[in-house]
């Protein structure tokens, strides 16, 4: 059986334009789509007018609106977050102004100019994914923003290295803290690789018989394996489940820092 391009090509028109419907309200003109949030709140879109013949297609601010509800959308803008923000602004061909989302396009290029702002809406939504357990770097930035929270950040040294100890440089330690009696060595724990490597520098700390307290930050304990949680527990001090226990957090830091 040989496939019937036109045929197809003509049904798949038809759904798509009657799931695309632009409508009049309140003096607004809405672009209603089939795309939502995963939530099922439908995409908020509106068409607006430009000079020169544009056409600004906008969210009018929904969508950062929507994931404020469960996100920190200010952080959005900050660091690895706000990298990846701006490249899926640019992938799009959007913009971003005062939390609005919008794209301007040419009036015969509007139905893709859909399809192009609603990918980006919903490649911004995946943002909220980029949760602590799977990327290290975002997990860091947040173990520190939190670690400022509880001690004076000039308290804080980032990559510390030891200076007693054989090749140090390649055994750098998260975070150091004044301690009130020794020094605090916070190790951030987002994954299995990162729990061995801590479990060799604070050996190798031990075997420099060096003078201080550990707190060990989990991205997810739970996540661990046995093996490698039982090895790091006999090397390491405190342990923290993960940075959702914040006030396990600033309990046992507080009480070690000067």
């Amino acid at each position: 059986m040989s496939i019937d391009l036109e045929k197809i090509q003509s049904s798949l028109c038809a759904h798509m334009c009657s799931d695309v419907r632009l409508l009049k309200r309140n003096g607004h003109t809405i672009v209603n789509t089939p795309f939502s949030f995963p939530d099922g709140d439908p995409f908020v879109l509106y068409l607006e007018e430009r000079p020169g013949g544009l056409l600004r297609l906008t969210d009018a601010g929904h969508t950062m609106m929507h994931l404020s509800y469960e996100s920190d959308v200010d952080k959005f803008r900050q660091g690895t977050r706000g990298k990846l923000f701006e490249q899926v602004l640019a992938n799009g061909g959007a913009e971003e102004d005062d939390g609005q989302i919008f794209l301007d396009t040419a009036p015969d290029q509007l139905g893709a100019a859909v399809f192009r702002l609603s990918q980006t809406l919903t490649s911004l939504n995946d943002l909220t994914f980029l949760n602590r357990a799977r990327a290290e770097s975002t997990f860091y930035e947040d173990l520190a923003e939190m670690l400022g929270q509880v001690v004076d950040p000039e308290k804080i040294q980032k990559d510390y290295v030891y200076p007693n100890m054989q090749n140090a440089e390649d055994y750098p330690i998260d975070f150091r803290i004044e301690g009130k009696f020794d020094p605090l060595f916070v190790f951030g724990i987002p994954n299995r690789d990162k729990a061995r490597l801590a479990t060799i520098v604070l050996e190798r700390l031990l075997r420099a018989e060096a003078e201080f307290d550990s707190v060990l930050i989990f991205a997810d304990q739970g996540s661990m394996p046995r093996s490698d949680l039982a090895r790091l527990s006999n090397a390491g001090g405190e342990m923290i489940a993960s940075l959702d226990a914040q006030d396990d957090l600033r309990r046992k830091v507080a009480k070690r820092a000067a």
